[in-house]
């Protein structure tokens, strides 16, 4: 269904207007000249946390940056805004409490949007210091890595538990600034990530009549990271569940695949209260009746695994579909079958359902995925993995051109591909700053021999590595792996895959579904039957129809793919599905 979580990467720019209150009159740093004519540095203090490695970041935004919203420089960072408030990271090998760390220009720190500290212009700023801690895993691979694990915060780096920030301070930046001090003592403190009757750090709901929680150890997952690994699941119940005249249904499972605790941890965002029109849909008697279950499944790379197997962060896929639906199948009245299974999703959600079900065929009846990351590599976004030399510019005869990465409705470019990867890079070397880059190639690419993601480019010049891509193209690009195996694969998942997006969508994503679906239609025996449904002039996050509409197709199809004599009438419906997701093959709506 719609990925609520990221129309701009996780989430669409939000308004920064007006300055907080209180902030105006914050106390002074410290400062002392710096021995650079005109030069600007920070010294950072870090107390409360153990000697640990880790990163080490200033944060500067003007007063008028700030918000309700974001009341603090660090809450204007995210990978969805990546011209955001100017940062700057320095990597730390380890973190002694009570010892400066010192940021200056030429001491290896990167920063975002601006190069460097002689790039702010003089003025008076809100300043703060933030330092992310790492913990050291020794994997069962061999290799030795040291990541940031999330815990109930989706990836969030910025207010995830364990790492330290320090009050915000205005200062004024100009040649005389010098050595500005900044003591970092409030450490972020720990949530629950799937509280149990209670409210989590990012808004969660407790269970109430139709929304249950589940969190189980991961052994596949445990075992690969060296530490314990943990799996959780949001469970929508439908209308009746409970009721004693249906004990004896058993429904079919939808799983809803996305971002980290969509909808508020709420499957499709439902709403106990009833204030939207699918809650009441889904109270309704012509509400087909599912259980929709949403994974959890956040880790030191991103929000979400991407439901695969992959060289960098370990057996997801197998983990949760051998571990966690078996045990939501086993605590709840689902059909516990592949013909009463189906994913969907949108964005990161469109690729993991289409993923799944290529990968999972023998676990699943169908996927409908929208506007999906990437199928085709020959359109990751707007670069060409096999045929580009270079991902940040397009290269001609007299002037190179920046390369967009996202575009308005108006089509002007949001920002470049140069600019979102100088983000991830002042966020975290080698792949980890959980921002959108890094993780496809955390889940797509080898590991390299330091044991991290082996970069798809370099992450400052933007040279691609074609080995890399080579590595790529056989290990995940899905419309490779359906026509590499379509002898085996096709019986099963032909006439299963339902593909739909805008064709002007905001990351240029329908190029790939447009590569994937001329590159798989020249398969025979059998004909894919896939559908691909294109709206005309639309941007990312566009569905045909609603999800109320696909929950309705989706129940019409397992009907239809139930075994002969199949009772359906307990979570059929009384709604027919609209005609537009019926027809296999390619629509423009």
């Amino acid at each position: 269904m719609a990925d609520r979580a990221r129309l701009t990467r996780r989430a669409m720019v939000a308004g920064s207007i007006g300055a907080v209150a209180g902030l105006a009159g914050a106390a002074t740093a410290e400062a002392e000249p710096d021995s650079r004519p005109g030069g600007v540095s920070f010294a950072l203090t870090v107390t409360g946390v153990k000697p640990t490695a880790g990163r080490a970041f200033v944060i500067i935004a003007r007063t008028g940056d700030l918000s309700d919203d974001a009341p603090e420089p660090r809450d204007n960072l995210q990978d969805s805004v990546p011209l955001s408030v100017p940062f700057f990271g320095l990597d730390v090998p380890m973190m002694r409490p009570g010892a400066a760390i010192v940021l200056r220009d030429g001491n290896e720190v990167v920063g975002a949007p601006l190069a460097s500290f002689a790039d702010i212009p003089p003025g008076e700023y809100v300043v703060q210091g933030f330092f992310t801690t790492y913990e050291t895993n020794r994997r069962s691979d061999g290799s030795v890595v040291q990541v940031h694990w999330p815990s109930g915060d989706g990836g969030d780096i910025w207010h995830s538990p364990g790492n330290v920030y320090s009050t915000p301070k205005t200062i004024r930046i100009d040649g005389r600034t010098g050595t500005v001090r900044l003591t970092l003592d409030q450490v972020i403190g720990p949530v629950d990530p799937i509280p149990p009757g209670g409210t989590g750090q990012q808004g969660n709901p407790a269970e109430s009549k139709h929304v249950k929680r589940m969190k189980i150890r991961s052994e596949l997952l445990s075992r690969f990271w060296g530490r314990d690994v943990y799996l959780g699941a949001d469970i929508l119940l439908p209308e009746g569940y409970d009721s004693p005249a249906n004990q004896h249904v058993r429904y079919p499972m939808e799983l809803e695949v996305g971002h980290y605790a969509e909808g508020g941890g709420r499957p499709h965002g439902f709403d106990e209260a009833l204030g939207d029109d699918f809650s009441r849909w889904w109270v309704s008697a012509d509400a087909t009746r599912f259980i929709s279950v949403q994974v959890r499944s956040e880790n030191p790379f991103y929000d979400d695994s991407y439901n695969v197997n992959s060289a960098n962060l370990g057996p997801y896929g197998d983990a949760i579909n051998t571990e966690l639906l078996p045990a939501v199948d086993r605590r709840f009245r689902t059909i516990g079958q592949r013909w009463g299974r189906t994913v969907t999703g949108g964005s990161t959600g469109g690729w993991i359902a289409a993923a799944t079900l290529v990968l999972y065929p023998d676990l699943y009846a169908g996927a409908w995925a929208g506007y999906p990351d990437p199928l085709d590599f020959r359109a990751h976004q707007l670069v060409n993995l096999y045929d580009d030399a270079n991902a940040y510019v397009i290269d001609n005869p007299w002037e190179v051109v920046p390369r967009p990465s996202a575009r308005r409705r108006t089509g002007d470019t949001w920002w470049t591909m140069g600019q979102e990867n100088a983000y991830e890079r002042a966020v975290a070397s080698r792949g980890r700053s959980q921002g959108q880059w890094d993780i496809w190639q955390a889940v797509f690419g080898p590991q390299g021999k330091d044991g991290y993601p082996s970069p798809i480019w370099d992450k400052r010049t933007g040279a691609v590595d074609h080995t890399v891509a080579a590595y790529w193209q056989q290990h995940s690009e899905l419309s490779s792996i359906v026509t590499a195996n379509w002898a085996t694969l096709g019986p099963k998942i032909a006439g299963r895959l339902h593909v739909y997006v805008g064709t002007e969508d905001t990351y240029f994503l329908n190029n790939g579904v447009q590569l994937f679906e001329q590159k798989t239609d020249k398969l025979t025996g059998p004909k894919p039957d896939f559908q691909f449904i294109y709206g005309v002039g639309q941007p990312h996050g566009w569905q045909p129809v609603s999800d109320q509409e696909i929950f309705t197709t989706m129940a019409d199809f397992l009907a239809r793919h139930a075994p002969a004599g199949t009772d359906t009438s307990g979570w059929r419906g009384r709604e027919q599905p609209p005609a537009v997701m019926l027809k296999p093959g390619r629509q423009v709506v």
